[in-house]
């Protein structure tokens, strides 16, 4: 017998690429729609060219290269392909929000990518690359914040539940 994948693993490798956590998972009908659809808005969005740009410095050829109408589709799913993968493999399976840092996640990142064309930071030009990063781990960051005050909230801990009147 198999072993299951373990959702870090199936997280892991859907950062990697989307769609190898579905196929890891054996649910290879996701998993090739993730990696076909990552190499079509790859693609249409000339990502690789402008994440060359980015890491070379030159992040106002990086904007010039980049397709806007088609790279505003990666942020989501890119997240959805993680998301989904750790779920299917079981994990989150502790909180009703364990979705919240990916979904997150994707809005940061899809925000950063609207401004990056023109937001500075200390006159720096982070651009479609670099803004929409960290932008993304923002959105994670608040996510795990929201799903931790929730968790607080809506789920009662031992220490805090009702004891009987003494």
């Amino acid at each position: 017998m198999m072993k299951k994948t373990s959702p870090v693993e199936a997280l892991l490798w859907s950062i990697a690429l989307p769609g190898f956590g579905q196929l890891l998972n054996k649910q290879y009908l996701k998993g090739i729609t993730l990696i076909i659809l990552e190499f079509v808005i790859n693609l249409g969005s000339n990502l690789n060219t402008i994440i060359m740009d980015s890491f070379q410095g030159d992040t106002l050829a990086a904007v010039r290269h980049t397709n806007y109408q088609w790279l505003l589709f990666y942020p989501c799913v890119y997240m959805f392909g993680i998301w989904d993968g750790f779920k299917d493999a079981g994990g989150g399976r502790s909180s009703p929000y364990s979705t919240f840092p990916f979904v997150f996640c994707a809005f940061f990142g899809t925000t950063g990518m609207f401004y990056s064309d023109r937001f500075r930071f200390m006159d720096i030009l982070p651009g479609p690359v670099w803004l929409p990063m960290a932008a993304a781990f923002l959105g994670v960051g608040f996510g795990f914040l929201l799903k931790a005050a929730l968790d607080r909230r809506l789920i009662p801990r031992p220490d805090t539940a009702e004891r009987p009147p003494s």
